[in-house]
């Protein structure tokens, strides 16, 4: 292999981001990939940069399957074919093993394995804040419009029923963005994670303060 990691792990992940939806785009990806490097540059403890770089772009590769039903786990469907990418470009095998586990444990679903490197955890963190804040906000409110055209998946009505007072048939309303987001915050893994999450939350209470008193009429 004599290209940048992080550049061909970029060039082979574009073709699987072709059908993706805003939420889970190569955009989204990228910013993953940007916002994981900047926790890297803030962590004490050494860390591999062009492990993390693959990782972040190749990481949601299976979202356009999952969400069509041809798979069932994104983060597992996606280890394996990174492997397949990466060992067919000769990427050393101990890259490949650390990026295949970078992408497997990036998930927040309970079947996912915790993140053991610290370059999973970095990746966890990354993915994870990006539903945090004001660029968290319009993410989540593209996530309610992904899950909202598919049968069985949770979402939430862009409304509050305490103040709207319209029965919305046991659909949660808004305050889901804010479990969705707080409960990603609360894993967090590393310390220039949670210090960035606990600047976010902050815009974030102000914002669906906010949002309420939008809503709020005398009925």
């Amino acid at each position: 292999m004599t290209q940048e990691l992080g550049k061909l792990a970029r060039e082979l992940s574009t073709p699987y981001y072709e059908e993706a939806l805003p939420a889970h785009d190569r955009y989204h990806a990228n910013r993953v990939r940007d916002l994981a490097i900047r926790l890297a540059n803030e962590c004490e403890e050494p860390v591999d940069k062009a492990v993390l770089s693959a990782a972040a772009w190749l990481h949601d590769v299976g979202r356009p399957r999952e969400r069509i039903g041809e798979i069932d786990h994104h983060d597992r469907w996606g280890a394996a074919e990174a492997r397949e990418l990466l060992e067919s470009e000769a990427v050393p095998p101990n890259q490949i093993e650390s990026i295949t586990h970078c992408i497997q444990a990036h998930s927040i679903r309970s079947s996912s394995p915790e993140p053991e490197m610290l370059e999973a955890k970095l990746l966890f963190d990354a993915d994870k804040l990006e539903a945090a804040g004001a660029r968290g906000i319009v993410r989540l409110a593209c996530i309610v419009g992904e899950r909202s055209g598919k049968a069985g998946e949770k979402y939430a009505v862009i409304d509050s029923s305490s103040t709207s007072g319209i029965e919305t048939s046991g659909v949660p309303d808004i305050a889901l963005l804010q479990e969705w987001a707080r409960e990603r915050l609360d894993r967090l893994y590393t310390s220039p994670g949670r210090r960035l999450g606990e600047s976010r939350w902050e815009f974030m209470e102000e914002f669906f303060t906010q949002f309420t008193a939008e809503l709020g009429v005398e009925q």
